[in-house]
Parts: structure tokens; sequence; C-alpha cells
């Protein structure tokens, strides 16, 4: 099996062992052992969170630079939806999109754009789905891996319609292949980045076997300089961009209204997504259509690696998606074309990642089930986290699994 890959990365020299992020972290995936936090892995979904609470900035994504555009032959940015909430509402896009061409890319692809057809797949797609309900939103990879984890058994609800940055980076790649007689090699792709999640679905893709995207660079290490090169951009090129539907995406509840389902529900923010999604695994909204869920707060505008205030940017995307109005430019026939050839389809089915197995024998894990239990109901109940686990039931799984002991416990005699 290969390795699942992590964007999120400790920095064991910025980290004094504060215990900021493993109290944050959404799967109890980080411990505190000897003034320093570990990250365990299989429990990690990349969503960020502790990157946005750590005041020493210990906990860091794994990126690119613009080095790496040296390796190819023709180079194609993908600007995310979430870059329209990054300006004042006034600033000119193709100015900003021009800006980011000017970095050493031959062509920008707006995200939204592709966000543009898929609303389009799924507004058909919903009419005659036989999927369980509701629906899941395949657009958060931080979600798609907490259902792979810890609830696999919603594996069936997701939609298995790509996301608008790989259905982008697709098209951008075939269009290039076509336009250019260029190999697919010669043509390097890159997404400029909202949140880490982004860049663990490049390296390890949900659904399909490999990205079309090359790579990934943060909207924070780049924007500095797209700001200064779209104030000094002299005439631009007319970029095909998204309308008001793909450019909402980029907010919490702006794919649902999109996609004009009746009953769906919005949730933003890794903690509301968890409640929310046991609540669907016990079976308490088989009646709502469509599950939107977003890990960041606000949604992809609320990304860590985005520069602007969340909740200012997702106002902008609001007022910037009802002043334009437009229609979708792209035709329902060219969409369904995508979809019905698979084109804008996963092609590979989800597995179950499930958190660490106790034992492989059966019964011996039911045993170490019963300790837990019984180590849990020793322990104090406070979740203080003094013992570098996040709560008491973490620390005596930990002391089952032999990462713990029990005098790990400051209240413990």
């Amino acid at each position: 099996m290969v390795e699942y890959f992590h964007s999120v990365v400790l920095d064991k020299d910025k980290c004094n062992g504060c215990t900021n992020c493993m109290r944050r972290c959404p799967t109890e995936a980080i411990r505190v052992r000897n003034k320093k936090a570990i990250i365990i892995k299989d429990r990690c979904i990349d969503c960020g969170e502790c990157i946005r609470v750590c005041p020493y900035h210990a906990q860091q994504t794994q990126l690119d630079t613009l080095d790496k555009l040296k390796k190819y032959k023709y180079k194609i940015a993908i600007s995310p939806m979430t870059l329209y909430g990054q300006f004042s509402l006034d600033k000119d896009m193709n100015k900003v999109f021009e800006g980011i061409k000017m970095l050493g890319f031959d062509e920008v692809v707006d995200e939204g754009y592709a966000a543009d057809i898929i609303t389009l797949i799924i507004r058909e797609s919903l009419k005659n789905n036989k999927q369980p309900k509701p629906l899941i939103s395949s657009l958060c990879p931080a979600v798609l891996r907490l259902i792979q984890i810890s609830f696999p058994s919603l594996i069936d609800n997701i939609i298995r319609i790509e996301s608008p940055m790989e259905l982008a980076a697709r098209l951008a790649r075939k269009n290039a292949m076509e336009k250019y007689n260029l190999k697919s090699e010669e043509i390097g792709i890159f997404y400029i980045t909202q949140c880490p999640a982004k860049v663990t679905s490049i390296k390890t893709p949900i659904g399909i076997k490999n990205s079309n995207v090359d790579g990934a660079i943060s909207i924070k290490q780049i924007y500095g300089d797209i700001v200064k090169n779209s104030n000094t951009a002299g005439k631009t090129e007319d970029f095909v961009m998204a309308s008001a539907y793909g450019i909402n995406w980029a907010r919490a509840g702006g794919q649902s209204k999109s996609i004009g389902v009746d009953s769906y529900i919005v949730v933003d923010g890794i903690d509301n997504v968890i409640k929310v999604l046991e609540e669907i695994e016990l079976g308490k909204l088989n009646n709502i259509e469509y599950f939107e869920g977003l890990a960041c707060v606000g949604g992809c505008v609320g990304g860590p690696l985005c520069v602007e205030n969340p909740f200012i940017a997702k106002s902008r995307i609001r007022r910037l998606s009802e002043k334009h109005n437009d229609e979708i430019k792209v035709s329902k026939e060219y969409a369904m074309e995508l979809y019905n050839s698979g084109f804008a389809c996963w092609t590979e089915e989800i597995q179950s990642k499930g958190t660490m197995k106790l034992d492989e024998n059966i019964v011996e894990a039911i045993r170490k089930i019963e300790k837990i239990k019984k180590l849990t109901n020793l322990l104090p109940g406070l979740d203080c986290g003094s013992c570098g686990a996040p709560s008491c039931r973490a620390l005596a799984e930990d002391i089952v699994r032999g990462y713990g002991k029990i005098e790990d416990c400051i209240f413990r005699d």
C-alpha cells in the first residue's frame, strides 16, 4: 500500500509544546511528547486547523515554489475561486490574472469556470440519482478524508463528480495538448491553493489514480507579487472567467445555491461538519437531498493559506455574485457530454481508511477496547491535555497502544 502523503508537517525547532494544536485538532491526530507536538499520520486529514492556531508557526504546509515551473515547456496556473474574495470589488480580475501570468505562466485558467460546468452536471444528475441521501458534496478534500477515516458508512453518499480544481486541470491539459501539439509531460499545471488539503489531494487524490495538477503554490506565497504585477500590468487579455454561480462556490452555501437544490444543509468548520455527519450516519437526515460540508469556516475563503479576513472575503464573494448575476456561459449539452463520457467523474472507488486498528485479531481488539474503557474510568475525565493527549479517552487508548502510561496523568497519585 502506498503511504498516504500529508501536506501538513511540523517544524520541531519552532514548536514549544504549547498544546494549542492538540486541543484544536478535530480528529485527535496530535500528541505532545517531551514538549514537542507529534502528528499521528493515520488520523490527520490535513484540514490545516493546527496551522491556523499555532502561535509559533511550527505547523506548516509542504508547497512548491515558482522554481518548479522551469521543469515544463508550457506552464498553466489554475486560479482558485477564492482569489475573487482576496481583492476589493472594484479590482479588475483581468489584471489579477495578468499578474499571475507575469510570474512565469503561459496561461491562467479560472477554477470557477470548471465550477460552472460542475454546477450544470450536478443539477442534471440530481434528477435521477440513486445514491443514498443526502448526497455529500465532493468539493472539500478534508471532509472526504474525514469520511474515509471516521465515517466510512457514508462513502456511498459522496457524489462521484470531480472537484472544480481537478476538472479545470483536465480541461487545461487537454486543450493545451491539442492547441499547441504538446505532450502531456511538457505541460506543468499548478494550483494556487488556499488550503493544505488541496495539496494533499494533488499528491494522493481521492477517486482517481493520478491528479492532473503537477504542483501547488499557496495564495500567501505569491499574493504580494500578484498585487505588484497587477498594478503595473498594461493592456491585458480578456480571460475566460466564471459566472456568478462559479464564483459563489468559494463561500459556504454558494455551491448549494448555484445548483438550485431545494432541500440541503450547509455546514462550515470541521467540528460542525463532524457533528452533522454523525447525525447523517444515524439516519436522522435522510429527508435532506444535499449536504455541503466545508472544513474551513466560511468555506474555501476561510482557508489557512488565504490572506484576507474570511468574513470580508465571504462578503465580497456574495456581493460579487449578486453584482454579476449572469448566466453560465457553458452549455448544458457540453457539460453533460463531459459527465456521460466520464471526463468529469471519479474513476476509482473510495476505500475506507479507518483509524488505527487496535489489533488484527478481533478477539484481542475487543479485549483492548475493554481495557481502554477501564482505563478511561480510572482517569479524572477533565480532558485537560496536561498528559500530552487531547482527552482522557485518548490517553487511555495511547496507553493500550504502548504510546503512553497512566503516570502521564498529573492528577493520579
